[in-house]
């Protein structure tokens, strides 16, 4: 090897070393996903348990299957037009998107909600809506679990609200 070339392979190498960060990354600094849902004991029921771990969990737009769900979006639909009560004189319309985690054996979790008025931009619902709407969420059972090449897996669901002054009108996916 020239000298030369010995001079620029430890130019290079310090360099490299240089920009190294005296703290590497976690995954709790950069999550995967945009939006993935880390544990919050504020927020979240420890009782509630991944079958794997955080890593691992298949995002909606991985799997391909659409709805999860018993009686799927038909028996999701009939649960919320009977049980959701409208508020007495709301006049508030929007979007409302409540994002959870559905593990291995059906049991959900790590429940996420956020809003927007219908030009996209954020605005808070009256707690009479937004309260209801995560609360009959979080009781709506039958979710199903998920194989993918025949392996039991932990994924993320959603559910989007449609609301015109108070009312559901729509709920997707």
């Amino acid at each position: 090897m020239s000298r030369i070339s010995l001079l620029k392979c430890i130019a290079v190498l310090g360099l490299l070393a240089s920009c190294r960060s005296e703290k590497p990354a976690t995954l709790e600094e950069y999550p995967r996903w945009v939006g993935d849902i880390g544990f919050d004991s504020n927020l979240d029921d420890p009782a509630f348990q991944l079958c794997k771990d955080d890593y691992r969990a298949k995002q909606y737009f991985n799997m391909n299957e659409g709805v999860q769900f018993e009686g799927e979006k038909p028996a999701i639909d009939t649960y919320f037009k009977n049980a959701y009560k409208k508020p007495e004189n709301s006049n508030q319309s929007g979007l409302i998107r409540i994002r959870f985690m559905v593990n291995c054996k059906g049991e959900t979790g790590r429940f996420r909600l956020i809003s927007s008025n219908n030009e996209y931009q954020s605005m808070a619902f009256s707690e009479e809506i937004s309260t209801q709407l995560l609360e009959l969420t979080k009781g709506l059972e039958g979710w199903k679990p998920l194989k993918m090449n025949s392996l039991e897996v932990d994924y993320y669901q959603y559910l989007i609200f449609r609301i015109e002054k108070g009312e559901i009108i729509e709920i997707l996916p």
